[in-house]
């Protein structure tokens, strides 16, 4: 993780310019008190006011310096932050899109928005406003100690012992909000998985009539979000109080010790009249302590979340001298494969077949026997625990992972389409270089032009979220399109015919018989789906039970065969 003094020292100039504008600023605004010292003293209480004039051009000219470098200071800040927080979230982001499928097996949607939304805004919050707050109370509160000490250093005790007693409190609060914030980001990750949940799956919710049970989780979830601002806020409220105090107490305390001393001689009526401006300067930076201390709080407890985000490193990586292949052909060879997640049980058990370039290969079996895992092994969406997998006779960990996944074409069996036109849905991946003629011919080999030709903007009508409005065929028959598209040498269709018509089905299948180029891994449950593969496998329990072409597996009558029976009834009822 780059650290955010790496971000700050990028842009030091511009820290620098605006740091120097709050020091002309905080600077013009202790001159007043100054001026107004010389109107009491030289003009009122001397009666020299022939300088009346120019020092109510001063007080002028302070107020239009402040101004202008007020200005300068508060844009400059806003700008840079704005800049590296773009940069922090452009980078987290960057850096969870590296991370392996295990990462995301274990880490909620919810929680990584949160990491990604609300955290950064946090440190960016901290890195403008708050943090140029931070300075300009330092930077304030060490001219004003100054100029009161110059004026009368025994006054001047009080507002210092004043300073360090709302300091010690501020402390104190912040390390009593520490925990508390860290227990708020985590409870917001767990709230905002619980919204995204439902709002994703709104229909699986009315369709079970769980719309009661899930208000219920989700308030139960946002109680305990309630109760633990609450607790920040009593933490606020029984420290905050006591700053307040000092604040309110300080000027009348300094003027009437002021006062004493003007009786005695002290000190002067101007300076009096100074001294109180400061001390009532001075309560500024007092008030906002407990407030900043707040804010400052929230940023470190985020910037903890994200720094454990960077400490997770990708588990699939490039070997160190990668093997370019040029070009694919799309052979395909899995050599006595095993597979199995931490602490779950073997998924795959010494599974090895070959499938030539060009050539056909359909997986069945019951669901969790295994069969998705080939294709996520085959991409290296994991790494396989045992065997080898080779593609053109390379073995795929030699192989850049760009080069390898950009050689599959796939169709999951989880249909996703982005909240976009028709258009880029079907070019996704590969934006450039497929264009409109290109998607029409993929789209209507798919079956799916006769419908995207009917809707009012055609292939640049914009789709909802996750395909929202279309049906689950006329998804599928998207997705197929996307995967035909890019014409790569391997295609791998997921289970993705199965909210197909069996019409429909097989005219899908007679577009894959025409990819004489292609090698294709078919996975399916039903038998029309692979049946006119060059070679069939059944797993059972993460093993291939039985393989061969759907003749010899019709003839061992076995697990294929039953499956036949199941789905189709009798065999000789039905066509060959």
């Amino acid at each position: 993780m780059k650290k955010l003094s790496a971000y700050i020292y990028q842009f030091k100039f511009a820290y620098l310019l605006a740091i120097l504008a709050m020091l002309i600023a905080v600077s013009l605004d202790m001159l007043s008190p100054q001026l107004i010292r010389h109107i009491i003293d030289d003009v009122i209480v001397g009666g020299e006011t022939d300088k009346l004039g120019p020092l109510l051009f001063g007080l002028l000219a302070v107020g239009l310096g402040r101004f202008i470098f007020q200005y300068t200071k508060e844009y400059t800040f806003d700008a840079v932050s704005a800049h590296i927080s773009s940069d922090m979230r452009k980078n987290l982001f960057q850096h969870i899109q590296t991370l392996s499928a295990d990462f995301f097996d274990k880490t909620g949607t919810g929680e990584l928005m949160s990491r990604v939304k609300d955290d950064i805004d946090r440190i960016w919050d901290g890195l403008s406003f708050v943090g140029m707050l931070i300075i300009e109370v330092v930077v304030h509160t060490s001219i004003v100690l100054f100029s009161m000490y110059s004026l009368n250093w025994k006054l001047a005790l009080l507002p210092t012992a004043c300073m360090a007693l709302a300091a010690f409190i501020a402390v104190t609060m912040e390390r009593k909000l520490g925990s508390i914030y860290e227990d708020i980001s985590e409870q917001n990750v767990v709230l905002n998985t619980v919204a995204e949940e439902n709002l994703t799956g709104v229909r699986t919710v009315k369709s079970f009539a769980r719309e009661k049970h899930e208000i219920g989780k989700f308030l139960s979830h946002n109680k305990r979000y309630y109760e633990l601002n609450m607790r920040q806020s009593k933490v606020f409220i029984k420290y905050y109080p006591f700053i307040s105090l000092i604040t309110k107490l300080l000027p009348v305390t300094v003027l009437m010790l002021g006062g004493y001393l003007v009786i005695e001689d002290g000190m002067t009526l101007g300076t009096l009249g100074a001294f109180v401006e400061y001390s009532s300067n001075i309560v500024w930076p007092m008030e906002m302590i407990g407030w900043l201390t707040n804010s400052i709080s929230s940023a470190f407890a985020s910037n903890k979340k994200i720094r454990q985000i960077y400490d997770v490193k990708p588990t699939i990586t490039e070997s160190e001298h990668p093997i370019a292949v040029e070009p694919v052909k799309g052979k395909i060879t899995f050599s006595h494969v095993s597979f199995h997640k931490e602490d779950m049980h073997e998924i795959l058990h010494d599974i090895s077949f070959t499938v030539e370039a060009g050539r056909t290969i359909g997986i069945m079996g019951a669901t969790g026997a295994g069969k998705s895992s080939i294709v996520h092994l085959l991409q290296r969406y994991y790494d396989a625990t045992g065997g080898n997998i080779f593609v053109d006779d390379i073995n795929i960990r030699d192989m850049y992972l760009n080069q390898l996944r950009g050689a599959v074409s796939m169709v999951m069996q989880d249909v996703f389409l982005f909240s976009d036109t028709v258009v880029e849905n079907v070019r996704l991946g590969k934006r450039n270089t497929v264009g409109l003629a290109a998607v029409k011919k993929a789209s209507r080999d798919a079956q799916a032009g006769s419908f995207i030709e009917k809707l009012d903007n055609q292939y640049e009508t914009v789709i909802g979220e996750r395909g929202v409005g279309l049906s689950g065929g006329q998804k599928q028959r998207i997705t197929i399109a996307r995967a035909l598209a890019k014409k790569n040498p391997i295609l791998v269709l997921d289970d993705s015919t199965s909210a197909l018509d069996m019409e429909t089905e097989l005219l899908i299948q007679e577009t894959l018989r025409m990819l004489p180029d292609t090698t294709k891994i078919i996975i399916g449950h039903r038998i029309s789906a692979v049946r006119h593969a060059d070679e069939i496998l059944y797993l059972n329990q993460g093993r291939i039970a039985e393989r061969g072409t759907h003749a010899t597996l019709m003839e061992q009558k076995g697990l294929y065969y039953e499956t036949y029976l199941a789905q189709y009834g009798e065999p000789e009822t039905v066509k060959p």
